[in-house]
């Protein structure tokens, strides 16, 4: 398989590392730097594009790759203010999308346990839920991408918690995301409940940009010669 790589900071050179060992060719790598090469006629080079730069240029990168017939997995967050403007035109190109907050395998696994947990304490209004995310320093977009996922997976589920924020709160309406930005940490999320009585965490480490880097190609390799909106959850079948 051809891969276009949107971004080829240090996430498209993981993706490319673990692609080029699965024996697939990379044959565009986009960066701020060569952007006069990020052209329909080098994008149709490509089988499918892998997008990771950042949430300003997320959306117009998405677009251009819908533009060229490519279809496009994108890892960018911070953007999903623009998600029906993204998905109306995935629909008028009869294109080929796919978002994850998160490409790794355990996050979704985690994202998987997060929400079955939270349907499980609902009842239980003793316990009080929050939740952290760190990162490294140049993570651009605060909270995570993948910490909103498992705010609103938990909102879904306790219906106490109306929305929630990036800041310590004493507003029991008010659903915790407290992040923090320390080097050199890929990623970790926690979910904690705490009461009186005793405290129940679940909490995601990530050891290495590896985990993303392979489920960004796994959801590559899942969009090759198919149409429509897509995301993880259907490429590992949960």
């Amino acid at each position: 398989m051809r891969i276009a790589l949107i971004g080829y900071g240090k996430m498209g050179k993981a993706i490319e590392e673990i692609a080029v060992a699965k024996g697939h060719e990379i044959v565009l790598k986009i960066t701020s730097s060569n952007t006069e090469e990020f052209t329909t006629e080098a994008l149709q080079k490509a089988d499918v594009a892998i997008e990771f730069t950042n949430p300003h240029s997320a959306v117009d990168n998405i677009k251009k790759c819908l533009d060229a017939g490519i279809p496009v997995a994108c890892g960018s967050t911070g953007w999903l203010e623009r998600w029906e403007e993204v998905i109306d035109y995935n629909v008028v190109k009869n294109g080929c999308f796919l978002f994850a907050s998160n490409f790794s395998i355990g996050v979704n696994l985690f994202f998987e346990l997060n929400s079955y947990l939270a349907g499980l304490m609902a009842p239980h209004t003793d316990y009080e839920v929050t939740t952290e995310e760190i990162h490294h320093t140049q993570k651009k977009d605060a909270p995570s991408g993948t910490a909103i996922s498992l705010a609103e997976q938990i909102l879904q589920q306790i219906t106490r918690k109306k929305q929630w924020v990036n800041h310590i709160s004493d507003n029991p309406t008010e659903l915790e995301i407290i992040s923090e930005r320390i080097d050199p940490v890929p990623g970790t999320h926690k979910i904690k409940y705490q009461s009186d009585i005793d405290d129940i965490e679940i909490i995601h480490t990530a050891h290495n940009r590896k985990g993303f880097a392979g489920g960004a190609v796994l959801a590559a390799e899942f969009l090759h010669g198919r149409k429509g909106v897509y995301n993880m959850k259907q490429v590992l079948g949960l």
